[in-house]
């Protein structure tokens, strides 16, 4: 059973079977402002890319016309989808290699609870965004997706949020949005798909990157996550007990997911490659 501590100063201390920690140094007001202006700008960025979508498809276009109602808006959709995918991707890139706020060399303290202003922005507007999704997904399910995108979307809010309110664990959200990189060639995939283009080069080459793009950054990547966190497990310590199961148990069921996805595009691209070697 959960407890919630009021105590001098206006500290918040949550108390669980899973360890208790507080919320009131971290999350200052300006902190408080920053999310909350990041997550909203993050669906309002959705609704701009969806409308932007909308309309330059319709005049770039001609089968967009065509399309039936649901189609329209899962290609409106997958607009801000990939409009996300490249943001979030590019960011946590920079943040990761480019930038020195997760350098283990360029600070005392630990990485696991390093964090900064910028780093606070890209999770509330990817949190902007898995809420607008979701909401979508929620609204015409399932034609936008089954419980397994339901579930995905689930537990990125869910610890997209807890590494916001305490400051911990950005590093390792970031590398997992890293793998929405892949997003754009799946978006691709479907665009090509629903314009009848499954037998053209652009879709074929277009398989084989997202297959290799797939199997580095939603594999490989989640592989060096895991032995980060192994070779760090006494940073990740430091972490309060219920986010330290929460950095190991969101992972895994994500990496769950990205293996039985994964093994669905190998099996598309091999069908594919096939098809095209017997048409030539």
């Amino acid at each position: 059973m959960a407890i919630i501590k009021f105590e001098q100063k206006g500290l918040m201390e949550f108390t669980s079977a899973f360890g208790s920690f507080s919320f009131y140094e971290y999350a200052s007001p300006s902190k408080v402002v920053l999310w909350l202006a990041s997550i909203f700008s993050g669906i309002i960025l959705c609704v701009i890319a969806y409308t932007s979508t909308a309309i330059l498809s319709s005049l770039l276009f001609k089968g967009y016309g065509k399309l039936s109602s649901a189609e329209k808006i899962e290609w409106n959709n997958r607009g801000f989808s990939t409009f996300h995918a490249l943001f979030v991707s590019s960011a946590s890139f920079y943040l990761i290699i480019l930038s020195d706020v997760f350098n283990v060399n360029s600070h005392d303290d630990v990485v696991i609870i390093k964090s900064s202003r910028l780093s606070d922005t890209v999770l509330g507007i990817s949190t902007g965004y898995f809420l607008t999704d979701l909401a979508m997904i929620l609204w015409s399910f399932p034609a936008l997706g089954g419980l397994e995108y339901v579930l995905h979307h689930g537990l990125s809010i869910g610890s997209i949020t807890l590494s916001l309110l305490t400051g911990q664990a950005h590093i390792y959200i970031l590398m997992v949005l890293f793998s929405e990189s892949t997003t754009p060639f799946v978006n691709l995939r479907w665009y090509l798909d629903i314009a009848g283009l499954k037998s053209s080069k652009l879709y074929i080459w277009n398989g084989v990157a997202l297959f290799f793009g797939w199997l580095v950054a939603r594999i490989f990547l989640f592989m060096f996550l895991f032995y980060h966190i192994w070779t760090r497990l006494v940073e990740v310590k430091e972490v309060f007990l219920f986010g330290m199961y929460t950095l190991i148990m969101v992972p895994s069921v994500l990496a769950v997911l990205n293996i039985f996805w994964f093994w669905k595009i190998a099996k598309g691209m091999v069908k594919t490659l096939t098809k095209a070697k017997h048409n030539k």
